[in-house]
């Protein structure tokens, strides 16, 4: 597995699915843990991100932008850096060249969106809360508020927790299914019948498909599994105390 993944689609906007490997932190951030949420070595944390600039802009002073996500549908549009004080927000769309737009996961689904005609990127943080609520949907809008064309924009799917390793509760699915019962797809059996696995890499593929998104790259790789990805779940069957973020970037060239 490479260390880190690009899309042959997206070749025109520097990008990539960052592992956790190349970094400065060690014990359970190993290695390259790019969440300033984690209780990491803040210096550690600054120091990776500079390394994903590098790796990105192939500048170490590259401006990388993340969010203080929280599971939401909100959408913010990033016009120059913002440093510390970030948004909150779970996804993030832009037309200025230069910015890194970052999205930090640790099994939720990193979804990167790109608009080569009009010159418009996007980046959005999919874990089961924000995909349900809409954000796929409102970062799609807000990059043509910009001057996106929907046909013309394309997706990419990033490392995320799989279905064989998603197991959630019958209170879980309830929720999916008061909201539309066709939803009931995404679940199957689990170890009983008040335990089901989850598909959510499948959920957030549905709903960029309902919104007439064509391009739909995935790169299929689970995080539970993985042994360069972080994972909270497998954390927290780990029992350990804390966990960290992988980042997945992309930007308009300078």
């Amino acid at each position: 597995m490479p260390k880190h993944i690009t899309i042959d689609d997206f070749s025109s906007f520097p990008h990539s699915f960052m592992s956790n490997e190349g970094g400065t932190s060690r014990g359970i951030y190993r290695s390259l843990n790019c969440g300033p949420g984690s209780r990491d070595d803040v210096a550690n944390v600054a120091e990776n991100r500079r390394i994903v600039a590098e790796h990105i802009a192939k500048r170490r002073d590259a401006h990388v932008l993340s969010c203080y996500q929280h599971h939401s549908a909100d959408v913010v549009v990033a016009s120059s850096d913002w440093g510390e004080d970030r948004p909150k927000a779970d996804a993030m769309v832009t037309r200025t060249p230069g910015l890194i737009l970052g999205i930090l996961t640790a099994d939720c689904t990193p979804v990167l969106f790109s608009d080569e005609q009009a010159g418009i990127i996007g980046a959005a943080h999919a874990g089961w809360k924000g995909a349900l609520g809409g954000v796929l949907e409102n970062t799609i809008l807000e990059m043509e508020k910009l001057g996106a064309t929907r046909a013309n924009i394309k997706t990419a799917i990033g490392p995320t927790i799989h279905q064989p390793s998603y197991e959630v509760g019958a209170g879980f699915k309830d929720q999916f299914l008061e909201k539309n019962t066709s939803f009931e797809k995404f679940f199957i059996a689990g170890k009983d019948s008040d335990h089901f696995q989850f598909d959510l890499p499948g959920l957030v593929t549905a709903r960029l498909q309902a919104a007439n998104i064509l391009a739909i790259h995935n790169v299929r790789i689970d995080t539970y599994t993985s042994d360069v990805h972080f994972s909270y779940r497998r954390t927290t069957h780990r029992g350990e105390p804390d966990y960290g973020r992988q980042i997945s970037a992309i930007m308009l060239p300078a």
